[in-house]
């Protein structure tokens, strides 16, 4: 019986030489282009020049780092601590991944802000660091700044990060907006 090749053919399909077929000339190429640029970086650095360009993350910071790179994720707060976000939703309807869950909570004493979220997390495994989800938000809650701390984890569970976390991260408030004070905020204040 013979064999049927199920592979679709394409009009355009590279043949391979005998050259290509016999793998290891193509591993030895490799390893001499890496081996190259290896020995040229040793050598630069014993020389006393500048080879490799190494960061050392947290102490220093890459000179060529884009301006505007979208990092970790903050919410603003407003003068009393709480989120500003109003709990709309548009930034996780926005969002192309669909990793970011809000729940919103209702308080009918704050006239100003009856919405709030309850629970606002985002999965940074899942996220593709877009920035859409900033550019849909219509209170200025959500920003992105460029530090990425401990993003890398081998445990899925570690990279969500809650409301908590996000606001008391690298808290950021939002001058331009004065927001009336919550009914008993004052109260509080002056005791």
């Amino acid at each position: 019986m013979a064999r049927v090749d199920r592979r679709r053919r394409f009009w355009n399909e590279p043949t391979l030489g005998w050259w290509e077929r016999m793998y290891i000339f193509e591993i030895v190429r490799g390893l001499s282009v890496t081996g190259g640029v290896f020995m040229r970086n040793l050598w630069r650095w014993m020389t006393g020049r500048k080879g490799a360009l190494t960061t050392y993350y947290p102490e220093e910071r890459r000179a060529d780092f884009a301006r505007f790179n979208r990092g970790k994720h903050v919410l603003t707060q407003r003068p009393d601590g709480s989120p500003q976000c109003v709990a709309c939703n548009m930034c996780a309807t926005i969002c192309p991944a669909r990793c970011i869950e809000i729940e919103a909570a209702f308080d009918p004493a704050d006239a100003a802000h009856p919405r709030s979220p309850a629970r606002f997390e985002i999965d940074y495994s899942r996220c593709i660091f877009c920035g859409m989800c900033v550019e849909a938000c219509p209170e200025d809650a959500i920003r992105m700044v460029q530090d990425v701390p401990d993003l890398p984890s081998t445990d899925r569970s570690r990279m969500w990060l809650d409301m908590d976390e996000l606001l008391n991260w690298r808290p950021q408030r939002d001058v331009a907006k004065p927001y009336p004070p919550k009914p008993g905020a004052s109260a509080r204040g002056a005791r």
